[in-house]
């Protein structure tokens, strides 16, 4: 007869290895997110707005799936050895990504964050055992708002840890993985996911990696689906706009960039904009309108496609994506 520890090791095997149901790790359990409609809030306009609910994704945000992909095709390629650290500058999305993805695959990580960023992305991170470095913000800049002269300095930063660590840069701005994630992932996903009855897709530009991997996957399948960059108000880097707002609230992108690397040649259809006001305002209606509890991207993504069926995509189907989740945010003004 067997004993009770061979017994339940063997009934463990079984479950991870043959269970259809049951995941590996919480890596398999990023992605294929649901995909709704906002009827609540597109009430009294023709059209219809769809929203994939990436902040569902085990760490909170669409940034999961690019950690994951970047770690595991790092380790593919021998770019990544066994046990090596992990480096990333992050405004705390992909730095709580990148933990759990290090976390499994067993790699220490350090996050380098500016102090503008939510403390609760910081305290995540660090609380999923990664190793936290946080970085005074650029003289002028407004304390727990990010602007490019803050991230050019926790760019500075990361490099420097990188350097005395032997470690493996994950580069999010720069890293073919971020784009690729979402060009065989969140892309042919929303497809599938909608029949392909799309006319219209905007995100909020941060990496660009989402956006660049969606359009592209979007497009291949049907070359007549609009795809439009969201920026900030006032921070409009990539419509050619000067940049006059640079202290904007909307956490997560719109540092005033206008050379992404992801969104080189990348067939977009327009640009759009969104005061912070109007992605707070958002935000909280989607919150009490439809139950989405989501950041202060969401906002903006949810405000520019409710402007695209008030305009020219009247009677239109648009989507976007929810890229993280509001419980990141409770520190900062988006829920006074």
């Amino acid at each position: 007869m067997k004993d009770h520890d061979s017994a339940t090791a063997e009934r463990r095997v079984a479950i991870g290895s043959e269970t259809p149901s049951v995941l590996p790790s919480v890596l398999d359990a990023i992605g294929t997110t649901p995909v709704i409609r906002l009827d609540r809030l597109t009430e009294g306009l023709e059209g219809t707005l769809l929203a994939k609910l990436e902040h569902l994704n085990p760490g909170g945000s669409k940034k999961d799936r690019v950690a994951r992909r970047i770690v595991l095709d790092a380790e593919a390629a021998g770019l990544l050895a066994p046990g090596q650290p992990v480096v990333e500058l992050t405004s705390g999305n992909t730095g709580a990504g990148l933990a759990i993805a290090c976390a499994v695959t067993g790699h220490p990580f350090v996050a380098v964050l500016s102090r503008g960023s939510s403390a609760e992305r910081a305290r995540m991170i660090a609380a999923l055992g990664a190793e936290v470095v946080l970085v005074d913000q650029a003289p002028g800049s407004v304390p727990g708002r990010v602007s490019g002269a803050d991230l050019a300095l926790v760019e500075q930063r990361a490099r420097r840890i990188t350097a005395e660590r032997g470690a493996f840069r994950s580069d999010q701005f720069e890293n073919h993985s971020n784009v690729d994630a979402h060009f065989t992932g969140t892309g042919p996903e929303l497809w599938e996911q909608t029949g392909g009855r799309l006319d219209a897709f905007a995100d909020f530009v941060g990496t660009g990696g989402c956006l660049a991997g969606v359009t592209r996957a979007l497009k291949d399948r049907d070359p007549a689906i609009r795809c439009f960059a969201v920026e900030p108000a006032g921070a409009a880097a990539l419509a050619g706009q000067d940049v006059s707002r640079p202290g904007h609230p909307i956490q997560g992108g719109g540092f005033g960039r206008a050379g992404l690397t992801h969104l080189r040649d990348v067939p977009l259809d327009g640009y759009l904009q969104v005061s912070g006001d109007e992605a707070r305002r958002t935000a909280r209606l989607l919150a009490t309108r439809e139950g989405v509890f989501a950041g202060f991207s969401a906002g903006a993504n949810v405000a520019a496609a409710l402007d695209l069926l008030r305009r020219d995509f009247a009677g239109a189907t648009v989507a976007v994506v929810i890229p993280d989740s509001g419980l990141k945010y409770l520190s900062t003004d988006l829920w006074e």
